[in-house]
């Protein structure tokens, strides 16, 4: 049978005509090269076998190793027929015996020398495998790398050397204060480096980029006696270095265009700055980052530097050099990073490190102008709030409290749903116009151009983009807890943060989140104040878009009147403060919605109230009072003793409608004109003469628009004046009113 033909294809005369010298000489070298390294590993296999013959034939034999003699053995050495053997043979023949070679094999075997065991055929194992085999245990030193050899056979070769051990001088014992003064030599020469490379970085620091990488490389601090404080010294430093070099624009990536792209000496500078800036940024970031891990985990690196006990005090001033970028710099790089570390450490159990990380985000909400990082930050919370299943501290709540959103996309305006000017383009122009109405047109364009940016439309809308979005998050956080987890200590944060925002809900969950507040109040599960938020949420709700709503929410009043006498003396004045906003959005705003009946019984109610509570809490009541003595000018009937129709008070009964306030008085009033108090008495003498805006009765010179009486703490039992002047400014009392009640009307 013929052999198979080639399937690679003989270069034709012409093609190898094409084939250029060098490529021939190449081909020969390589051809010769592979003869030679052929040849020498060659050589050197024959070397090495000859190598082994000698040192075979030259080795002194071990002795063997011995064993229990077999049976078999016994018996055939005790059948050999000693006396025919010579003592010279007999003597050559045990000193053979001693030595081994490896020609010594078991003679009693009858089998042949390089026999193949049969599978069937089990043997036992020899002694010497069942001994533990001790390898040697070779410690792994560590390799400086040198810069590689070139060859031309071999091309690069990489060169490498063991890394030199540094032997430690045993000196002689320090003593105590011999070790303190070298800790404080090693400090402060410590000290001085930081504040040498900081003030040249500050100074220029595009020039001096590079400092700041080894002002970081300190934080890798060995020395056991100094490690801890300069790598808190450092972290505070590099902190405060970048608040100050930091840009106040956003630094992105370039692309490779813009690499490729020659540009001038300064833009590469800046360029060379901006990317050291961040990628020093970044790194420092990510050893705070580790700082906080190590703790949590409880983690003690190589270096031993840093005991575990130490790691609690770093991992404190990296969180407080975090928060302290999470709120300097919103803008730059990273920041949603940051949000991401710090948020759940607003839930840790260490108080002192929750409430540092609660107030750094309060103040973010709070200065954030843009919207962009509470929207960050609502996202994270709401996912850690979804993970944890609501079992998170109430202060992670308690922070949305502090976002900035007063308006939102409820609905579009005509202006918004206006379609925007449009520019003519370049042929409707050269159709229309003549060359100087197109030169004109483009001074126009340009012109109304920059007056849109001006304006700041675009931003605008964004922000109200970002707020409704963030809006949107929020209410879903508090709906999910008062769905699924209304027994939680989580439900006083969600009915406070409802009664701010509820004015900005949507008009579609009006009437399912005002059944769930009336649920909860009359499950008689909540607190005092937390009822008190629930009020003033449905009012809130009632009182923005819900004005559509023809609701009357009688229950909410009925049970605000049944429970104001729980505030007392010995409750928190925080409480008054809320019944106060109640009151104001129940029926001062609602003006027209409240019968008079229902006006004069919380009239009556308050009086009562202003009896057992401390003097600034009864200054706010007084001046709720007169705030409604103004809105209902029928008020005014119970200052006169005369009863108007038929019935009596009733004042243990819960319903205000039904309780017959106008046929009784305030003489609650009489009272409180001889209160300890000054301020107490001038209201109460003020409110017995009609509240009047003007005369010797007023509580407001006419001329200076102040109050006349002076706001003092002297007394014993008194209010700060600083409350006692914003309990009052509240109600409206330090603006002319433009009533006068010198006469009273009769009904």
């Amino acid at each position: 049978m013929a052999p198979p033909r080639s399937k690679k294809r003989k270069p034709s005369f012409r093609r190898l005509l094409k084939t250029s010298n060098v490529k021939l000489d190449n081909k020969l070298k390589n051809r010769q090269f592979k003869k030679e390294s052929t040849d020498k590993k060659h050589r050197k296999e024959q070397k090495k076998l000859r190598a082994a013959i000698k040192d075979a034939v030259l080795k002194t034999p071990l002795p063997l190793e011995r064993y229990k003699k077999r049976p078999e053995e016994e018996e055939f050495v005790e059948s050999l027929p000693m006396d025919m053997m010579d003592e010279d043979d007999l003597e050559q023949i045990k000193a053979m015996a001693q030595k081994a070679s490896f020609l010594t094999r078991d003679l009693s075997s009858s089998g042949p020398v390089h026999a193949k065991k049969r599978k069937g055929e089990q043997q036992g194992p020899e002694s010497y495998e069942k001994m533990p085999r001790k390898m040697q245990l070779t410690e792994e030193k560590e390799v400086i790398h040198l810069l590689p050899i070139k060859d031309k056979i071999r091309g690069l070769i990489p060169q490498s050397m063991e890394k030199p051990e540094e032997e430690a001088v045993a000196g002689p014992a320090l003593t105590p204060q011999e070790q303190l003064k070298l800790r404080t030599q090693k400090l402060t020469n410590r000290k001085l480096r930081i504040a040498s490379l900081g003030s040249d970085i500050l100074s220029d620091p595009t020039t001096n980029i590079k400092k700041l990488k080894e002002l970081r490389a300190m934080l890798m601090e060995t020395d056991p006696y100094v490690a801890v404080t300069v790598r808190k010294l450092v972290m505070v430093s590099l902190m405060e270095v970048f608040k100050d070099i930091v840009p106040s624009y956003r630094i992105r990536p370039l692309t490779e265009t813009e690499k490729a792209s020659k540009v001038k000496k300064e833009t590469q500078q800046l360029r060379e700055f901006e990317e050291g800036l961040v990628s020093q940024y970044k790194f420092y970031l990510e050893n705070l980052e580790q700082t906080v891990k190590d703790w949590k985990q409880k983690k003690r690196k190589r270096s031993e530097a840093v005991s575990l006990q130490s790691y609690k005090g770093l991992a404190e001033v990296a969180i407080r050099c975090i928060c302290e970028l999470l709120v300097a710099l919103p803008h730059f790089n990273f920041h949603n990073n940051i949000i991401v570390l710090v948020v759940p450490l607003m839930n840790d159990p260490i108080k002192r490190v929750s409430d540092m990380c609660c107030e750094a985000v309060k103040k973010l909400l709070k200065q954030d102008k843009h919207g962009q990082a509470s929207l960050g930050t609502v996202k994270v919370i709401s996912g850690l709030v979804k993970s944890k299943n609501y079992d998170v501290r109430p202060e992670l709540l308690k922070v949305l409290i502090c976002l900035r959103i007063k308006e939102v996309e409820v609905k579009k305006d005509t202006d918004d749903t206006a379609p925007k000017k449009k520019f003519m383009n370049y042929k409707d122009k050269k159709k229309n116009l003549s060359r100087m109405q197109r030169k004109w047109k483009k001074a126009e364009e340009k012109l109304e151009k920059e007056l849109l940016e001006a304006e700041a439309s675009e931003n605008k809308d964004k922000k109200l983009k970002l707020h409704t979005e963030t809006l949107n998050i929020v209410f879903l956080i508090y709906f999910r807890i008062l769905k699924k987890a209304q027994k939680s200590i989580l439900l006083p944060s969600v009915l406070e943060g409802l009664a701010k925002f509820a004015h900005l809900i949507n008009l579609e969950f009006f009437d399912d989140l005002l059944n769930v507040l009336q649920h909860l109040i009359q499950s008689g599960d909540l607190t005092y104040r937390e009822s008190l938020h629930c009020i003033q949420t449905a009012f809130n709700i009632l009182s923005g878009q819900g004005d559509v709503l023809n609701i009357d929410p009688l229950k909410f009043y009925s049970h605000l009147y049944k429970t104001l006498l729980k505030l007392n003396a010995g409750a928190s004045n925080e409480d008054i403060s809320i019944v106060l906003r109640c009151l104001d959005v129940m029926l001062t705003k609602r003006r027209k919605q409240v019968t008079l009946q229902r006006a004069l019984a919380f009239v009556k109610r308050l009086s009562t109230l202003s009896l057992h509570t401390l003097p600034n809490a009864t200054v706010g009541i007084l001046a709720s009072n007169r705030t409604l003595m103004h809105t209902f000018p029928k008020c005014d009937i119970l200052l006169d003793n005369e009863a108007q129709g038929s019935g009596v008070f009733l004042p243990e009964l819960d319903e205000p409608e039904y309780c017959n306030p106008q046929n009784t008085a305030l003489w609650e009033l009489h009272t409180l004109k001889r209160h300890y108090h000054p301020v107490v008495r001038r209201f109460a003498t003020h409110l017995c003469a009609g509240a009047p805006s003007e005369g010797s009765g007023a509580l407001i010179d006419p001329q200076t628009s102040n109050l006349t009486f002076h706001l003092s703490s002297s007394h014993s039992g008194a209010a700060p004046p600083v409350l006692l002047q914003i309990l009052i400014q509240s109600q409206g009392l330090t603006k002319p009113l433009k009533h006068d009640f010198h006469t009273k009307t009769k009904t």
